[in-house]
């Protein structure tokens, strides 16, 4: 049986970027997503069956993609990639962030920890990429020359654009990056145990107004992204 990688993206260029490099690829309409399903040759010559979409933006359509993936798919592991602000004065843009720890801006864990992979005794805290994902996709990064640590990447369903508000996120969560989506992949993925790489590139120092961030170009970085993406299902 053909082992299946689920990758969620960022942008519609990034994932028809994954999808022109996969083998019999077939386009799906689901639950409101635009699944691209194709196979694609690793390094060690294995077919590697992958499912590939846009996961849309905020922390409940993340968790819907990453559901709806594995019940269809189910697939062997669960990789995020997309964008984040830069809570990190060592960092760039452009720079990535691996998500080694993920957690929430607005959530009481003492609660919505109960559920698994924590229980009502220890209510788990924050969730984590899987840790062979993390160094593949280390290895994938340090190959392409592209600077990367593994740290924190903070979510919530709020856009972080001035000052005030990044200082708020980094002392509630030390966090290396902000983003809107990658810890409720994290959680999804890890209830359905199933592993899961979050990866984010920095694309601002989460000091842009919306409206203003809404007009960058960033093709370059979905060029990037699947590029890497591409790299690391073959290297599984």
């Amino acid at each position: 049986m053909t082992r299946t990688i689920a990758i969620i993206g960022a942008l519609n260029e990034e994932v028809a970027h994954i999808a022109e490099t996969l083998g019999n690829p077939t386009h799906t309409k689901e639950a409101s997503l635009d699944v691209t399903y194709g196979t694609l040759t690793t390094n060690a010559g294995e077919e590697l069956g992958v499912a590939a979409t846009v996961g849309g933006m905020g922390l409940v359509a993340a968790a819907a993609t990453a559901q709806h993936l594995i019940d269809v798919y189910h697939p062997e592991a669960i990789i995020f990639s997309g964008i984040a602000g830069n809570l990190n004065k060592k960092l760039h843009i452009n720079d990535v962030v691996l998500g080694g720890t993920l957690r929430y801006l607005d959530t009481d864990m003492r609660l919505v920890g109960q559920w698994k992979p924590g229980t009502e005794e220890k209510p788990i805290e924050e969730f984590h990429s899987d840790a062979h994902l993390l160094d593949i996709a280390g290895e994938a990064l340090s190959d392409a020359g592209i600077t990367h640590i593994t740290g924190i990447i903070a979510s919530g369903n709020y856009f972080v654009d001035d000052p005030a508000k990044v200082e708020e996120v980094i002392s509630a969560t030390g966090a290396d990056a902000v983003e809107m989506e990658g810890t409720a992949v994290a959680q999804v993925a890890a209830r359905n145990d199933v592993p899961s790489l979050v990866i984010r590139a920095l694309s601002d120092n989460a000091d842009t107004d919306y409206e203003e961030f809404k007009g960058f170009d960033i093709s370059e970085y979905a060029n990037t992204a699947a590029g890497i993406a591409v790299d690391i299902l073959k290297r599984l």
